[in-house]
């Protein structure tokens, strides 16, 4: 069978077309967070396929832009930061070593923060994928260093062709959940996010509310906008302090926080324009802390009852393996090495305890094998 016929089979079968909640992902939801960062550079299609052969039901893009208006996948727009004293940090990308481009790196302010660097807005689609991918954290994932410089930039288009033909070659749906990064300064230089990455799905066929889509933000009013003008389905990203940036830009006539919209009130506000809430995992098991010592997980609060009171499908963020990301009493040993794996399918499982609809891991195969384990 063609591919794309297999593919309409697949999305047939799985109920994907313009009804409502026709495409709905398996519960609880394995999402890959940046692909499977754990063990390949983050977000390259490298990392979304292996995220995808380790059993993930949705692969996460980090949206992005270039001059020319083409949506690219990064975890920032910054490809490669330059430290005060003029090292290099979170080098996503080979970019800083690329003599032609040294005249580009620059420095920005960036939702309130000055940021020296290289960035996508500076760039052609052309000269974006002359570059090459790199490991982000190399000091927890030096495994990963390994594969530098041998992937693209991907963007959405080829994120989305990828989701599509490995749903048709598994034999299941693999949806997709991109974030908008930086919507509002993205807006302020002339290259919105929102019609772009709308355009993309209507071109996909995947532009309303029963595409394998969840699009999410860390701001309000982008997915508000985006909600006016079309009926795919949003998530509200919820970070564990301070305000969404949209929030911040509107001055002091707008005070909210990522704490006020955790309460019943503001998970029922989300409600009126998103279909699920993205919440920091500590929003919902917070850890116990000695001298500001993660020591182990604390009691559950309410968070996932009051969502679901609200009417929201509740994803969670991030479900990391390494010792760096876990409490003490789930490190692994030596637990003195951030890179060392510790217990993560024991942490899934707690979070799988309180009702979560989904989360997001950085190694699916370790968030497959916690959901297939898992005893309620």
């Amino acid at each position: 069978m063609p591919t794309t016929l297999a593919l309409a089979a697949v999305l047939s079968l799985a109920g994907c077309n313009d009804s409502e909640d026709s495409y709905l992902p398996p519960t609880p939801t394995v999402i890959a967070h940046r692909g499977a960062s754990a063990l390949r550079p983050e977000h390259t299609l490298a990392a979304y396929q292996k995220a995808i052969d380790d059993g993930a039901d949705i692969i996460e893009p980090d949206l992005v832009i270039t001059k020319d208006g083409v949506l690219v996948d990064r975890h920032e727009n910054a490809l490669a930061i330059v430290n005060a004293d003029g090292s290099i940090k979170e080098a996503t990308t080979n970019v800083a070593e690329l003599p032609q481009f040294a005249a580009r790196k620059a420095t920005k302010v960036i939702d309130g923060s000055t940021i020296t660097g290289w960035f996508t807005e500076d760039f052609t689609l052309a000269e974006l994928k002359t570059l090459r991918a790199r490991e982000r954290i190399p000091a927890i994932r030096p495994a990963n260093t390994q594969y530098n410089d041998q992937f693209e930039v991907p963007t959405l288009q080829e994120v989305i062709d990828l989701a599509k033909a490995q749903s048709a070659a598994k034999g299941r749906v693999i949806a997709i959940e991109p974030e908008t990064k930086h919507p509002t300064y993205f807006k302020s230089i002339g290259l919105p996010l929102e019609k772009p990455l709308l355009a993309t799905l209507e071109k996909n066929g995947w532009n309303h509310r029963g595409a394998p889509v969840f699009v999410q933000s860390f701001e309000v009013g982008n997915l508000k906008e985006i909600s006016k003008l079309s009926t795919v389905r949003l998530a509200q990203l919820i970070n564990g302090s301070g305000r969404p940036y949209d929030f911040v830009a509107e001055g002091p006539s707008n005070t909210r926080t990522y704490a006020d919209m955790v309460t019943p009130a503001g998970l029922k506000e989300i409600a009126t324009y998103a279909y699920a809430v993205g919440p920091y995992k500590e929003w919902i098991i917070p850890f116990v802390r000695v001298n500001g010592v993660a020591t182990e997980l604390g009691a559950p609060t309410s968070f996932v009852k009051d969502a679901h009171a609200a009417g929201l499908v509740v994803h969670t963020w991030t479900l990391r393996p390494e010792n760096s990301f876990l409490p003490a009493s789930l490190k692994g040993a030596p637990t003195s090495d951030a890179s060392a794996r510790g217990n993560s399918i024991a942490e899934i499982q707690a979070y799988l305890k309180t009702g979560i609809d989904g989360f997001f891991t950085d190694d699916p195969a370790v968030g497959r094998a916690a959901v297939n384990g898992f005893k309620p």
